[in-house]
């Protein structure tokens, strides 16, 4: 019996435990915690609202058409553009072994558009590209600095804007030719402002935050603050002002090229083509529709785009409601919807 007693004594009560000791057989083993949901950085934040946008996928999906469509053209295209065959000029569209005709002068309409797509196209990126980079540039060390760098600056801007472009643009490529990188080189010479004064003013407003005094004191130099933080935080208006250049620099080309100082045969373009057919109205009015309704679809698809990204980047608009639902919400539960 006393072994029995010494036995049972030798296990402890839990009321017997001091206080912060627990019995190690009693304790349950814990579950190993969940990990964490990563939240959406911002471009997928962006992605999201735009792809719910259904004019702006409209306009991406048909962007993306007319770039394959351009780079494909070699393979696509069953004539040669710049093929000359003075027996079959002005066919109907749907003629033999010819989609949409020919022109005045014999050569299939529709490599011709294909073809037209390239210059065109490569034309309006590379101009907003270049007015992208020196805009950007220009307007961040303008914000960046301020003082007297700033005002040299902004007068280079005004008196960029005092000069009529169509004027200036003229006069280069009458001087210099039409070839199609001075063309690039006058546009994106005349295009770059705007861009400039957004990014001063996006500078001169983030240049105050707590983050660039961070940076300064421990030692980032200005080049590092510039483009490593300051620029990158302005880049969605940046973004969403190159994809509405795209679309201006694709109709200047178009007017230079109408009055004969754009690209020049062999070359084409949609412009070059609606100054050709200019002459035969009267005999064939769809030459001149073929590349006019070309420009108006890519432009008005651009313009769609820079809207969406307009859009999505806007606080106020609502990423989970569509308009229409929306509207079907009022029209159901407004009392004053009637």
């Amino acid at each position: 019996m006393s072994e029995m007693k010494i036995k049972m004594s030798s296990g402890t009560s839990p009321e017997s435990r001091p206080p912060g000791v627990t019995d190690s057989r009693s304790v349950k083993p814990m579950k190993p915690a969940l990990p964490s949901k990563k939240p959406p950085g911002p471009w997928s934040t962006l992605w999201k609202k735009f792809s719910r946008n259904p004019y702006a996928m409209t306009g991406l999906v048909v962007l993306l058409i007319f770039i394959g469509l351009a780079v494909f053209a070699p393979f696509i295209a069953k004539h040669d553009p710049t093929r000359i065959d003075m027996m079959f000029p002005n066919l109907p569209a749907g003629s033999e072994g010819h989609l949409l005709g020919t022109d005045e002068l014999g050569r299939d309409v529709f490599a011709r558009l294909l073809f037209s797509a390239r210059i065109s196209l490569l034309i309006g990126f590379s101009v907003a590209f270049a007015s992208v980079f020196i805009g950007s540039v220009i307007g961040a060390i303008s914000g960046y600095f301020g003082g007297w760098i700033d005002t040299v600056c902004m007068r280079i801007v005004d008196v960029m804007n005092s000069v009529p472009t169509l004027f200036l643009n003229i006069l280069v490529l009458a001087i210099f030719g039409s070839e199609i990188k001075y063309m690039i080189m006058i546009l994106a010479f005349t295009s770059w402002m705007s861009i400039a004064r957004l990014v001063r003013g996006n500078f001169l407003q983030l240049r105050e935050m707590q983050y660039v005094e961070a940076a300064r004191a421990i030692g980032v130099s200005n080049a590092g603050i510039i483009f490593r933080h300051l620029l990158r935080n302005s880049m969605f208006p940046i973004i969403v002002n190159a994809t509405l250049m795209v679309g201006a620099a694709i109709l200047s080309e178009s007017a230079l090229s109408f009055l004969g100082l754009g690209v020049q045969t062999p070359d084409t373009s949609w412009g070059l083509m609606l100054s050709n057919a200019q002459e035969f109205m009267l005999i064939d009015k769809m030459q001149a529709v073929y590349p006019g309704l070309c420009i108006l679809i890519v432009v008005l698809a651009i313009n769609f785009i820079g809207d969406g990204i307009r859009d999505a980047l806007d606080p106020r608009q609502s990423m989970n409601k569509s308009r229409r639902r929306l509207a079907k919400w009022r029209r159901n539960f407004s009392k004053s919807g009637n």
